[in-house]
């Protein structure tokens, strides 16, 4: 599994944070601040759950990719890194 365009995409987030942008829809989240992205990551998880329990698997697919990216938006408007959670399920996989 090539997981390269996931840490791009990291960086692009990382990088519309620090550079924002009229256009960008990752800068409005940032610059709504943390009740503007936690009611988004809400949102989505919700969507996701519905998904997962009565739609199909692309719509699953779809959904938990939004979440996705909206957790990442999340820890980096905390400055956690993403790579950090990567290295918390290393270690509690060991």
């Amino acid at each position: 599994m090539d997981l390269s365009f996931l840490e791009n995409l990291v960086k692009i987030i990382h990088d519309r944070k620090i550079n924002p942008s009229e256009s960008s829809y990752t800068a409005k989240l940032f610059e709504g601040g943390e009740n503007k992205i936690i009611k988004k990551l809400g949102e989505e998880n919700a969507e996701f759950i519905q998904a997962f329990l009565i739609q199909s698997d692309k719509r699953i697919i779809s959904e938990a990719a939004d979440y996705l990216y909206h957790l990442i938006v999340a820890l980096e408007y905390k400055n956690i890194s993403f790579e950090s959670v990567i290295d918390e399920l290393k270690k509690r996989h060991k």
